[in-house]
């Protein structure tokens, strides 16, 4: 069976991310051989100067263009301007992404301000998207990152956001940022 064309089609044809198990049903196959040929195939695309690549973004796979490439091809696909992010939404992003199933006014203490704007922006983008509700009271809804999210921003889950660095608070709550530096410099 030329299992790596077959998924190559499988891919290209669904033009979305494709689960592992979706692979394994379909052809039949263990989990460990369609990983072994998702990494010879990944591994094919790089050594051949080919436009395409094949991204894993948590349990699954898709194939797409390589993000080098996106000035050539967005003309194409759509004359509309390109999506803006406001640093606000990009702020709220980073809140929802490094705490799942966190609350609209959670993120508002956070942040400090109202996000019912970065919100809808957010959610239209596709890029958040709600993820049941709080037990807290009135019930609120929480929301969490998408798939669309990982893909955009080129992680294959959660996990692999960069760490947040570690800061020390005042007896106001605010951060103190000397100590920051002086410990940073000190580990140079």
């Amino acid at each position: 069976m030329e299992v790596k064309a077959i998924i190559e089609a499988i891919l290209f044809a669904a033009g979305r991310e494709v689960g592992i198990n979706e692979l394994v049903m379909q052809l039949e196959i263990s989990q460990e051989e369609i990983k072994k040929a998702i990494s010879e195939m990944q591994e094919e695309y790089k050594k051949e100067n080919r436009g395409i690549e094949l991204i894993n973004i948590d349990d699954s796979y898709q194939l797409c263009s390589k993000t080098k490439f996106h000035e050539y091809i967005y003309p194409i696909l759509d004359n509309r301007a390109k999506p803006k992010i406001s640093n606000a939404a990009l702020e709220t992003l980073a809140i929802i992404a490094y705490n799942p199933r966190i609350t609209r006014p959670e993120i508002e203490a956070i942040r400090g301000v109202n996000v019912d704007g970065c919100m809808y922006k957010l959610l239209e983008f596709g890029l958040v998207e709600e993820a049941g509700k709080s037990d807290l009271p009135g019930k609120p809804m929480t929301y969490k990152t998408t798939q669309e999210f990982l893909r955009m921003f080129g992680y294959k889950s959660l996990k692999n956001l960069p760490e947040l660095p570690k800061y020390k608070l005042d007896e106001n709550k605010q951060i103190v940022i000397d100590e920051i530096i002086e410990e940073k410099n000190s580990q140079e």
